[in-house]
């Protein structure tokens, strides 16, 4: 019987619709020991031993870790990928799957409450009561503001009804964007540094590609309006965290709201921690009750239907395999 490993932390030894598709489609659910982490390497390699698929959390399966399983199968529980190395998946003939349309809601409301979070100064206000202080001051209002979305696909299409909800106009930036969908729902498109020079707060949306790492940069920060808002619920590769630190150092930026980070957890030496004006999460905006079912059952699914001979082509990474690919 072939073995699924399952290694995202909140699945872990919680039976669910995902092992219940596995175990119907023929696999025995495997998990890594309670408290295990399976970041490092030799961890890694370990718990990969003798199995066959692996719905998998950002554990970093690089060419070399890889290279000594026998795995057929990675499924994503989630739309980033960005933690294997998929050419090199390609090359040893192990699938990459992904959980597409599962997560954008979540992802576009998490980005909602962050950005009211962050210009409201709401875990400021909630410390300040809590000892007994009672502070009250102006803050900028969102209505009648730009909200610029860098990467309008999925979960950038998402955030756009929300935030025109609050009253605000948005632009978007997006090489590939669909410029019906754009011209329907009242988005402006531009080049990405018109629209950090136009936009109030400027979110990030956008896959991690060779293009995309530390796109907001020193550079790309003094183009921004100042008393801006930067918002990150993408990847910590498409910020470089000391440019950021030094535009909050000036004063140029209002503030930041970031839920990734280039290392996870996010050390606690780090100088993102510093800011009253930066408020942080733990990389769970995509990750809510719905979504948790919705991105861990279709990854479940996808292991099932490659084992079984299926092939399901909008959630494979690594196209290219389909043509004479067997499990």
């Amino acid at each position: 019987m072939p073995r699924a490993l399952v290694t995202p932390t909140i699945l872990r030894n919680v039976p669910g619709n995902y092992s219940d598709i596995l175990t119907q489609g023929g696999f025995e659910v495997v998990y890594p020991p309670d408290g295990f982490d399976t970041y490092p390497r030799a961890n890694l390699l370990q718990v990969l031993e003798g199995v066959d698929a692996m719905l998998a959390s950002t554990e970093p399966l690089t060419r070399d870790v890889l290279s000594q399983t026998k795995l057929r199968a990675i499924a994503r529980m989630g739309v980033g990928y960005d933690s294997i190395e998929v050419p090199a998946a390609s090359d040893l003939g192990i699938v990459v799957t992904i959980t597409p349309g599962t997560l954008e809601e979540s992802v576009a409301e998490h980005t909602v409450a962050l950005l009211l979070g962050v210009t409201r100064d709401i875990v400021q206000r909630d410390r300040e009561v809590r000892q007994g202080f009672w502070t009250r001051k102006p803050l900028p209002r969102m209505a009648g503001k730009t909200f610029g979305i860098v990467g309008l696909g999925r979960i950038g299409k998402a955030v756009v009804p929300r935030v025109q909800g609050l009253g605000m106009k948005v632009v978007a930036c997006d090489p590939f964007a669909d410029k019906e969908f754009a011209a329907r729902h009242n988005v402006t498109l531009l080049g990405l540094n018109e629209l950090l020079a136009t936009a109030d707060i400027v979110s990030l949306h956008p896959p991690t590609t060779p293009e995309t790492h530390n796109m907001i940069n020193r550079q790309t920060l003094a183009l921004m309006k100042p008393g801006a808002v930067l918002i990150n619920t993408a990847r910590g590769a498409v910020v470089d965290e000391e440019a950021l630190c030094e535009a909050l150092d000036r004063g140029h930026l209002f503030g930041a709201a970031l839920d990734v980070f280039k290392t996870e957890p996010l050390p606690t030496n780090s100088p993102l921690l510093k800011y009253e004006n930066v408020l942080v999460c733990t990389h769970m905006g995509g990750l809510d009750c719905e979504s948790q079912i919705a991105t861990s059952s279709l990854a479940a699914k996808c292991i099932v239907d490659l084992y079984q001979g299926r092939w399901p082509e909008a959630c494979v990474v690594n196209k290219q395999l389909r043509d004479g690919w067997k499990w």
